[in-house]
């Protein structure tokens, strides 16, 4: 059975997707879709930059879910078809996308809003998050609890077997890092991000994307979804909204969605966009896996020869 994963913010890079653009007609059409629904040439910032441009949080969602749509169009285009999708926090979006629940043009215009209710959240500076290596989940939220003093900080991303973000108000990172030293950590690093994502910090955030998603025309998706609030697939357009309305302020659960992606007999996956990050991590958390990424012409022609055979 095949996965269709989808990356999230942290994958962007100067010139993502402009080789699929230039070889695809349908992925050359995704672009131009995407420039009318938001008004804006994020083409050429996806395939020009400026980097200062690119990595502003409300045009790196857009980017990221243009560039991801882009690669899963041109692989349906040759008839390869997922039997489950997924997406590590915004990339939940593009699975949406590839799912039929959100139009393109509705899911690029609610992240770009997405993208600027996280910024405006927590002024710059207040908010912090830093990647714990080698400590299970139980101590890392130890040291949250230990660090927190009345602050915010809290497991953010449960990424794979020792690799967990934590995110929360500067000083409380800073604290719960420490303590997980203390408690075993191999590593703590710091991360370079605008704001501290999925945490309670995100509660003004969650509550003005709630609005804009309950607005919008959603289907069914054609293909499950499964959840990084709760790793549960979603099968109806009503529960696919809660699930991404509810990240917002939840850890995204992705040790949890590949062992339930695993469990319902998935043994490919196909990384779509820019990156290979999910590969990566995946390959930590399903050592049996056959993973596929798709971010170029080379990587489409290699996922088509392998998985039409």
């Amino acid at each position: 059975m095949i996965a269709f994963v989808f990356p999230g913010q942290g994958s962007q890079k100067v010139g993502m997707g402009q080789a699929l653009a230039a070889d695809f007609p349908e992925c050359q059409e995704t672009f131009t879709q995407a420039d009318a629904a938001l008004g804006m040439s994020i083409s050429r910032l996806c395939f020009e930059g400026p980097s200062d441009q690119l990595i502003l949080t409300e045009h790196t969602q857009p980017a990221l879910v243009a560039v991801s749509t882009a690669a899963a169009r041109a692989l349906t285009t040759r008839k390869v078809f997922p039997d489950f999708l997924a997406g590590h926090s915004l990339g939940e979006y593009s699975a949406h996308v590839a799912a039929g629940t959100l139009s393109l043009g509705d899911a690029l215009r609610v992240v770009r809003s997405r993208g600027r209710y996280m910024q405006e959240a927590v002024p710059v500076g207040d908010g912090a998050m830093a990647a714990v290596l080698g400590l299970d989940v139980e101590l890392v939220m130890r040291a949250c609890e230990e660090a927190a003093q009345g602050q915010v900080v809290s497991p953010a991303n449960l990424n794979a077997p020792g690799q967990i973000v934590i995110a929360g108000a500067r000083e409380a990172v800073e604290r719960a890092s420490k303590c997980a030293k203390k408690l075993g950590a191999r590593r703590v690093v710091p991360l370079a991000v605008s704001a501290p994502f999925h945490c309670d910090l995100m509660r003004p955030a969650k509550e003005r994307l709630a609005r804009d998603l309950h607005d919008l025309v959603v289907s069914d998706p054609v293909v499950p979804v499964v959840a990084n609030l709760d790793a549960e697939p979603k099968r109806d357009g009503e529960a696919s909204i809660a699930a991404l309305i509810g990240q917002v302020t939840a850890p995204v659960r992705w040790e949890d969605v590949v062992r339930r992606l695993q469990s319902e007999g998935v043994d490919t996956y196909v990384e779509l966009g820019s990156g290979s990050v999910l590969s990566g991590l995946i390959r930590k958390i399903d050592a049996g896996a056959r993973v596929l990424t798709v971010e170029d012409p080379a990587g489409l022609g290699k996922a088509v020869s392998v998985l039409s055979s």
